[in-house]
């Protein structure tokens, strides 16, 4: 795994969705914004599915997924990570948060958490450190992470500062969860560590998720990657366009459509190509224009 490290990065991006179905009208702008951001800066860009919730998946999603990405030209330029043969990288990240004393157990089911918060008036899914001290008895049922009583903020290529003061905010998060699978905010670290991401480009419903990883980064003694979080995709009542809300399958027989709405909501100019080769060419020189030098001031302060 990639360590704190001194000099410029080679850029380095990438896309990973969940296999719990195909990709909608969000996942293609999440996807193409990631793609474009790599070739408008001659950089790599990787696909990882992230499969670490069995119970969550599609049988064949990932293969779909992979298809649909080739067929609207959006291939990865390295062999396509999966998250589930990357157990081993996990581990090894917690055993070092252990070691740190960084790591507990915790005893607490969701409905404690709800009764908790409805006792203290604190937001729902605030932690309020109840297991840190011990368990008292109980049987351990998740790995969670201490945080600090401190802001943890970045700077967005688009969204400008943003920060968090983890323990009023968020609280000590989970890392491994009670059913013993590993928590999206550790797998997402290390595999981008591992993978050497530079920058990250995805969609503001993440934004929140940021702080967090980036606490874990400099826990481990990863680099903080550059973040550009662009606006999600909304169906009709307001709602973030999700499988989980019946969100439309992108529709491969009308490519050059879906990838003409895709670049409108990333505030592309209509194109109006002939071919998806020729949109998605247009499509560079466009983001190139409108990102590149905002990136490449970013690329010069310390990664």
């Amino acid at each position: 795994m990639n360590q704190v490290e001194s000099g410029p990065a080679v850029y380095r991006g990438r896309f990973a969705p969940s296999p719990t179905g195909p990709l909608h009208a969000g996942s293609l702008a999440a996807a193409l914004a990631s793609w474009l951001d790599a070739r408008a800066q001659g950089g790599t860009w990787l696909v990882r599915i992230e499969d670490l919730d069995p119970p969550r998946e599609v049988a064949g999603s990932a293969e779909d997924i992979i298809d649909t990405l080739a067929a609207f030209g959006l291939e990865s330029d390295e062999p396509v990570a999966f998250q589930s043969e990357r157990g081993s990288l996990y581990r090894a990240a917690l055993d070092r948060l252990q070691q740190q004393g960084l790591v507990y157990g915790c005893a607490c089911t969701r409905k404690d958490m709800e009764e908790m918060a409805a006792q203290s008036g604190a937001r729902l899914g605030v932690y309020p450190g109840t297991c840190r001290n011990g368990t008292r008895g109980r049987p351990v049922r998740a790995l969670r992470v201490r945080v600090p009583a401190a802001s943890i903020g970045f700077e967005d290529r688009s969204l400008g500062h943003f920060a968090q003061w983890l323990g009023r905010d968020v609280g000590d998060f989970v890392v491994r969860r009670a059913d013993g699978l590993w928590a999206y905010q550790l797998a997402v670290v290390v595999d981008d560590a591992a993978q050497g991401i530079t920058d990250v480009v995805r969609g503001a419903d993440l934004l929140d998720n940021t702080p967090r990883q980036i606490y874990l980064r400099r826990a481990l003694g990863f680099r903080t990657p550059h973040y550009l979080h662009i606006p999600i995709v909304t169906s009709e009542s307001g709602e973030k366009l999700s499988k989980q809300t019946g969100a439309r399958p992108l529709d491969r027989s009308d490519v050059l459509g879906e990838l003409e709405r895709a670049g409108r909501h990333l505030g592309l100019a209509p194109i109006g190509a002939d071919s998806r080769d020729a949109f998605l060419e247009c499509a560079i020189r466009l983001w190139r224009e409108r990102w590149a030098a905002a990136s490449t001031i970013a690329r010069t302060s310390t990664y």
